[in-house]
C-alpha cells in the first residue's frame, strides 16, 4: 500500500481545527509535531508552553477514492486560510517501508507525571518512582502527546488506588491502561471498536509485561456491560456525542458506588458544558476539571444512584 503524508505547519490556535478536518480523511491518527521537548519541559508539574506554530501530520492510505478525500482536505484548509493564514499544506507519497519509518520519526519520549512513555524503538532515562509504559502505537491512537491523552494520564496519577478495578472505553493503542496496571490496580478491561486498536493494544499490554492484569476486548458499552462487573473507575478518552450516548445508556451503573468516571475527547466551552450536563444528569457528580491548550477533561463520581436503568 501507498500513504499520502500530509503536513501542514499552523498557528497553535489552528492545530485542533486542522486535525479535526484530517481525521474525517485520514482515520489513522493524527500527530502533532511540537518540536524537540528540553528536559526542563518534559514535566507535567511544569507543562511546557504550546509553541506559537506547530505541525500537524496524517497519513492518507491511497486506495479507493483517495484523491476526492486530498481535494476536500484542501477545500477544508482554504476555509480556514479564510480566518488565519497559513501556509499550504505539504504532500508527500510514501511507500509501506517508508510510511512506518515516517510517522516514528514524530515520537519522542514524554513525561506526564509519573508515567515516562516510550516508543518501543526509543529509549528512555528512568528516576526513582517512574512507571514506564513502553509503547508502539502503530495505526492506533494514543500515544501520550495528544493533550486528552496527557490529561488522562494525569487524572489516573490522582484518583487511580492500589487495587481498582478499570474500565478503559476506546484504549486505541492501550496507553490507558496501560497506565492503570502500572500504576498498580488489580484489574483492567480495555475495549475498542477497531480490530487494528485491538491488535496493537493486545501487542502493547504484552510488551509491558501487564497481560496477566488487562484483558484487550473488541467492543463498547454492550460488551463492558455483558462483564458483569462493577468498576472502581471508568476512563473514556473518546469524543462528546459517544460520551453523552454512553451516559444516556447507564454507564453510571457500571461503577459501584463511590466509583469515579474520567472523560475526555472534547473541547473547552460548548463541549465541555454538554458534556458535563450528561454527567449530572446520569446522576454523577463532577469533582474534577483538567484543561489543557483548548482541551478539556472531566472527572465524576458516583455518590448517588445513577437514575438511567441500563
Amino acid at each position: 500500500m501507498r500513504w499520502l503524508e500530509i503536513s501542514v505547519r499552523v498557528p497553535t490556535e489552528l492545530a485542533d481545527n486542522i486535525a479535526e478536518i484530517l481525521s474525517r480523511y485520514a482515520p489513522h491518527g493524527i500527530a502533532y509535531d511540537y518540536g524537540p521537548i528540553e528536559a526542563d519541559e518534559a514535566d507535567w508539574e511544569r507543562p511546557r508552553r504550546p509553541p506559537p506554530v506547530l505541525t500537524v501530520r496524517a497519513y492518507l492510505p491511497m486506495v479507493g477514492d483517495w484523491e476526492t478525500a486530498r481535494q476536500r482536505i484542501e477545500e477544508g484548509f482554504w476555509h480556514l486560510r479564510q480566518i488565519l493564514p497559513f501556509p499550504p499544506p505539504q504532500f508527500r507519497e510514501l511507500d509501506e517501508t517508508s510510511w512506518e519509518e515516517a510517522w516514528k520519526a514524530h515520537y519522542d519520549v514524554l513525561r506526564v507525571g509519573p508515567f515516562v512513555i516510550k516508543p518501543s524503538w526509543r529509549t528512555a532515562r528512568l528516576e526513582p518512582g517512574d512507571v514506564l509504559i513502553e509503547l508502539d502505537p502503530g495505526m492506533a491512537f494514543g500515544t501520550g502527546t495528544h493533550p486528552t491523552t496527557r490529561m488522562c494520564l494525569q487524572a489516573l496519577a490522582e484518583w487511580l488506588r492500589p487495587g481498582d478495578r478499570i474500565l478503559d472505553l476506546g484504549t486505541g493503542s492501550g496507553i490507558l491502561a496501560i497506565a492503570a496496571a502500572r500504576r498498580g490496580a488489580g484489574r483492567v478491561w480495555a475495549l475498542d471498536i477497531d480490530p487494528v486498536a485491538v491488535q496493537v493494544a493486545r501487542e502493547n499490554v504484552e510488551r509491558n509485561g501487564v497481560a496477566d492484569r488487562v484483558e484487550v476486548i473488541q467492543g463498547s458499552l454492550e460488551e463492558a456491560r455483558a462483564l458483569g462487573e462493577r468498576f472502581d473507575g471508568i476512563v473514556a478518552n473518546i469524543v462528546a456525542p459517544v460520551i453523552g450516548r454512553f451516559c444516556e445508556q447507564g454507564i453510571a451503573h457500571l461503577l459501584r458506588p463511590g466509583g469515579w468516571i474520567v472523560v475526555s475527547g472534547f473541547f473547552q466551552g460548548e463541549q465541555e458544558g454538554t458534556v458535563r450536563q450528561a454527567l449530572e444528569a446520569a446522576g454523577l457528580t463532577v469533582a474534577r476539571r483538567w484543561a489543557e491548550e483548548s482541551w478539556a477533561a472531566l472527572g465524576a463520581r458516583r455518590e448517588m444512584e445513577a437514575r438511567y436503568a441500563p
